[in-house]
């Protein structure tokens, strides 16, 4: 299809060109679709947070130091890392169907390693496989989403898989609960906990060879026809066609204008500044220290105060607090600001690690409301995160980068996002074996403070734009220059 010769449209006018978004079967099927492809989401939340229950037991079966235990947690971690930014180059050349249904296997082949794993050494090899899909997952699945999305409706379909994400932790901090309680006593039980896994890896694979390839995707390869085709199935009467037209000339125009080769990229000014905008939301998501709660929080809780059985139940807390926090940010993510949403989510996280840090101060070992007060306050900490930063934040990374370098801005910034990570899952044991609950708590809140700072600073607004929309504000610098205006 050729555009030659047509004019670059305005946001509003790519807005207006197209049909409303009217009520109609579409919606099943991309119901249907999110649904199988945030089993990704569901494996990412399940393999990361099983740890938290089986690690004690695996400890003792296979004779994990201090420093192992790290390096067994963080192993996922760190191939994550990988995963993220190799699944992003690999779905750019590959497609994204194709690159979840490669995924799958990944997540199955790691679980079996993982749960016949008879030494320290196998054990890393299969965390490291569960990595490599766990990184893939967290980039793919969610520009998947957002490229199968409608724009009026992209931010809540977009973040239901970090809705799944966290229906995945719940469901492996209640499995631990109920096979850590019930069989507790017997050996190998952490092998029972990692095989759980699984079934969800099996049902993404089948479900995924019935989906169809992103329509961006398949435009951006010469497959102008088939995106049409799959646009019809995700969109009411008379729109396909509108859309499949608008997505074709902005990537033909901005194609011509920019060159989306890594190197152009870091040497463009506006581009190298988004994926800047992009990094640095993935490590400011990461230091609020969500994840050192989500892997050790039974660590955390005893140290808090609760026997070990206990704290295997009250661990569940937090978790059902993160889907019902994530439930809120679904029902928001379509009509309250990006920015907004940072900006509070933010300030709520650096007022609860201060009040972690002052509650461990004032009430010392021994003190019966010790145990319970930090357990509220956890919880408050993970209601916060999850109904205003999590899914903002993996929302606004799926949306914000260009078509052609999507994939790569993706997977860079999820890359340093899982570096993050896993340097904080390697080190947090030792962490607070050094310095406590108050010392590491303290140390967060400074860190989200600065997040604070940075957001309301250099993060644009993504919400209620299309992504073609978005494409030109960002390789013309308006969408920086409009939040420039806003901010002064």
């Amino acid at each position: 299809m050729s555009t030659q010769g047509q004019s670059h449209p305005t946001g509003q006018d790519l807005r207006s060109a197209l049909p409303p978004l009217t009520a109609g079967p579409y919606r099943k099927r991309l119901g249907v679709v999110a649904l199988v492809a945030t089993f990704g989401g569901l494996l990412f939340g399940y393999d990361t947070s099983v740890i938290n229950g089986a690690l004690e037991p695996m400890v003792a079966e296979l004779g994990l130091t201090t420093l192992t235990e790290g390096v067994v947690t963080s192993s996922l971690l760190f191939g994550a890392a990988v995963g993220a930014i190799s699944g992003g180059r690999l779905s750019d050349a590959w497609g994204r169907r194709k690159t979840i249904l490669l995924m799958s296997f990944f997540f199955f082949a790691g679980a079996l390693v993982c749960v016949f794993a008879p030494n320290f050494e196998v054990m890393v090899v299969g965390r490291v496989l569960l990595g490599l899909a766990v990184g893939a997952a967290s980039t793919v699945v969610p520009v998947f989403l957002a490229e199968l999305a409608p724009y009026e409706i992209r931010g809540s379909l977009s973040g239901r898989n970090e809705m799944m994400i966290v229906i995945g932790q719940l469901t492996a901090f209640v499995v631990n609960a109920i096979i850590g309680n019930i069989w507790g006593e017997y050996g190998g039980v952490w092998r029972i906990m990692l095989a759980v896994v699984t079934i969800p890896a099996v049902a993404l694979f089948v479900g995924m060879l019935r989906v169809p390839e992103s329509p961006r995707w398949l435009i951006d390869h010469g497959q102008y026809d088939e995106a049409v085709e799959v646009l019809r199935q995700v969109r009411p009467d008379g729109r396909a066609e509108p859309e499949a037209r608008q997505i074709a000339q902005i990537t033909y125009e901005d194609s011509k204008r920019v060159d989306m080769t890594w190197r152009h990229i870091l040497s463009n000014r506006w581009l190298r500044r988004i994926l800047l905008v992009g990094t640095g939301l993935g490590v400011a998501q990461q230091l609020t220290g969500i994840n050192s709660i989500m892997y050790y929080g039974q660590v955390i809780l005893r140290e808090a105060g609760f026997e070990e059985g206990m704290a295997l139940i009250v661990n569940i807390a937090p978790g059902v607090i993160a889907v019902v926090g994530a439930l809120i940010a679904l029902r928001m993510m379509d009509s309250f600001s990006r920015r907004k949403t940072f900006i509070i989510g933010f300030t709520l996280t650096t007022v609860f690690h201060l009040l972690i840090g002052i509650g461990s101060l004032v009430l010392p070992v021994g003190n019966p409301l010790r145990p319970w007060v930090i357990l509220l306050l956890v919880v408050g900490f993970v209601g916060s995160m999850q109904t205003f930063l999590n899914v903002a934040v993996w929302v606004t990374l799926s949306e914000i980068f260009p078509l052609k370098m999507r994939a790569f801005g993706m997977g860079t910034s999820v890359f340093v996002l899982w570096l993050t990570n896993a340097f904080l899952g390697l080190y947090f044991p030792t962490l607070v074996e050094a310095v406590g609950i108050t010392g590491c708590f303290f140390g967060f809140a400074v860190v989200n403070f600065l997040a604070l700072v940075f957001v309301r600073t250099q993060v644009p607004e993504t919400r209620g734009r299309t992504l073609e929309e978005l494409e030109e504000g960002v390789t013309t610098g308006e969408i920086f220059r409009k939040e420039a205006r806003e901010f002064s």
